[in-house]
């Protein structure tokens, strides 16, 4: 079984100069290995959101690869959003759910329907193309080829359960982290910062 940590160590050395869309555990792990925070938005505190937030960034920007690091227990809550994404059908949006079949960041309860195969949803629902993996060797050896095709591209990590004992992170600082994040990310696609003081946020 895949650990979170080698994932995202995978994922980061063939991410280029992707835009990274994080939620929930995942989160935590892509910000040990990335090297462009100005290119990272995390959402850990609107959880099942990534991937509609994905998808809009995928759509403003087309020429830019967008990467979304879900969780199961998150696309669950936004299912429909594979429907969506298939839809608007962009090029350039990787969808990769990290399935555990637990909640981790709340203490490890299972999720409602733990037999879900993703990929197959995703194939299902008109994704260019939709993979499954259990092994770190399988996914490092095909990630390369995969994200030089067009997508949307599921690709689905079958990860170790790591339930989190330390509870939810619920402040104003962790509140303040996305604004801040999408403010960076403008500057740093557009070469604007025209946004103002922002309130407390930015």
């Amino acid at each position: 079984m895949i650990t979170y940590a080698d994932s995202c160590r995978v994922l980061n050395e063939s991410r280029g100069d992707a835009v990274s869309v994080t939620t929930m555990t995942q989160t935590r792990y892509w910000n040990q290995v990335s090297t462009e925070p100005d290119l990272d938005i995390s959402i850990s505190n609107g959880m099942s959101k990534a991937s509609s937030v994905a998808l809009g960034l995928a759509l403003g920007d087309p020429q830019r690869r967008v990467l979304c690091l879900d969780s199961e227990g998150s696309l669950l809550m936004n299912f429909g959003s594979l429907a969506t994404i298939a839809g608007m059908a962009p090029e350039n949006f990787y969808h990769v759910v990290f399935n555990n079949g637990i909640y981790g960041i709340t203490g490890g309860q299972p999720v409602p329907a733990p037999g879900v195969e993703y990929a197959k949803a995703a194939e299902a629902c008109g994704y260019v193309s939709a993979h499954r993996f259990s092994d770190i060797e399988s996914l490092d050896s095909a990630l390369p080829e995969i994200l030089s095709q067009p997508g949307p591209a599921l690709i689905e990590i079958i990860v170790k359960g790591e339930p989190q004992k330390e509870g939810v992170d619920q402040t104003w600082e962790s509140n303040a982290m996305m604004p801040k994040q999408l403010r960076a990310m403008r500057k740093r696609l557009t070469g604007k910062d025209d946004w103002g003081p922002g309130g407390p946020y930015l």
